[in-house]
Parts: C-alpha cells; sequence; structure tokens
C-alpha cells in the first residue's frame, strides 16, 4: 500500500462539505453535489511586454504561487498603439487541478486574504451564473512564496474558481463551506 497525500481541504470537503450540501439542497445522487473543478490563476504582464526580463520575473513568480510552471498568453494581433506586435507574450496562465488546487484554496483562505491591505471580505456578487467564481487581487506578493525583496514591481492576478454547481447559490454554497471570506 502506498502512503497518498491528501489535502486538508480535499478531507474537509469529503468528510464535512459533502453531507452540508446534500442536506441543504436535497440532493438524491452524490454525483449532484457540485465540487471544486479547477481554478484558473492568470496574470497580464502590461508594461513587461517590452523588457522580457520583467516578463521573466513575473512568470516566475506566479510559477512560486502555483507550484507548476506557467503557459504564456501571446497576443493575437498586431496593435501599434500599445507597441504590440503579433505573438508577443502578454501575460501568463496557470490552470490547477486535484491536490495543487486544494492546497491553493487552503493557502489563499488561510494565508493570503488575510495579509491583503483593508480586506473586508471578498464579494458574493462575482459568480457568472453557472457556479464560477472569478475574483482579482491587486497585489501578488501576499503569498508566502513570493521574496519581496525579488520584486521589482507588485503585480496583479486573476483567481477564477471554476465548480461542478449549476447554479450561483449551489456555488456559493460551496465556496462558503472552504470558509471563503464573502462580504455580506
Amino acid at each position: 500500500m502506498t502512503n497518498k497525500y491528501i489535502p486538508h481541504m480535499k478531507l474537509q470537503y469529503q468528510e464535512q462539505i459533502v453531507k452540508e450540501l446534500k442536506e441543504k439542497f436535497n440532493y438524491t445522487n452524490d454525483m449532484q453535489i457540485p465540487k471544486l473543478d479547477k481554478i484558473v490563476l492568470n496574470m497580464g504582464l502590461g508594461d513587461a511586454v517590452a523588457e522580457s526580463k520583467k516578463a521573466d520575473v513575473a512568470i516566475e513568480a506566479l510559477g512560486l504561487i502555483a507550484g507548476q510552471k506557467p503557459v504564456f498568453t501571446k497576443a493575437k494581433k498586431s496593435i501599434a498603439n500599445f507597441k504590440l506586435r503579433e505573438g508577443m507574450v502578454i501575460g501568463a496562465k496557470v490552470t490547477l487541478r486535484k491536490s495543487r488546487m486544494y492546497d491553493f484554496v487552503d493557502r489563499l483562505i488561510t494565508i493570503a486574504l488575510p495579509r491583503v491591505r483593508d480586506f473586508r471580505g471578498i464579494s458574493a456578487k462575482s459568480f457568472d451564473g453557472n457556479g464560477n467564481y472569478a475574483m482579482g487581487m491587486k497585489e501578488h506578493i501576499v503569498f508566502p512564496e513570493i521574496n519581496y525583496d525579488k520584486v521589482d514591481v507588485i503585480r496583479g492576478m486573476d483567481i477564477i474558481i471554476c465548480t461542478t454547481a449549476n447554479t450561483n447559490e449551489e456555488a456559493k454554497a460551496l465556496l462558503t463551506g472552504f470558509n471563503f471570506p464573502f462580504r455580506n
């Protein structure tokens, strides 16, 4: 038998959240119960488009936060006003699944969000109607993996949490079970 690592948040989901959701929404089948599908982290590079060293530093930071190598996003069109050429790197993204996803949720809720300046909770209005939640962070330095001394520019990032929920109400109940600090 192998000793497999199971993230804390996944255990919490299996032992506690599933029961709460089944009771609240009266699901007849276990497959109806919503769960986390994936988390997508996205960082636009903006001014770093012209300087590849700044882009490399930002992409390395996103890789440290996610725990895996980011994929570059490239410009589809040339736009002269922005000094942008087709094929230039304009951002980076990472898709987290399985245990890395649960570990990221744990770090986001317990470490990163409390470190945000003037934090009063996250908006409960950022659901898309299909059970997915999107939020933005103005500073990537709130994550403990980032060495503040090596940061040249503070960058923002988007965090999209995709769930298997069919409605916003189900998705909010799922994320509330994970202790997401929603504003009232």
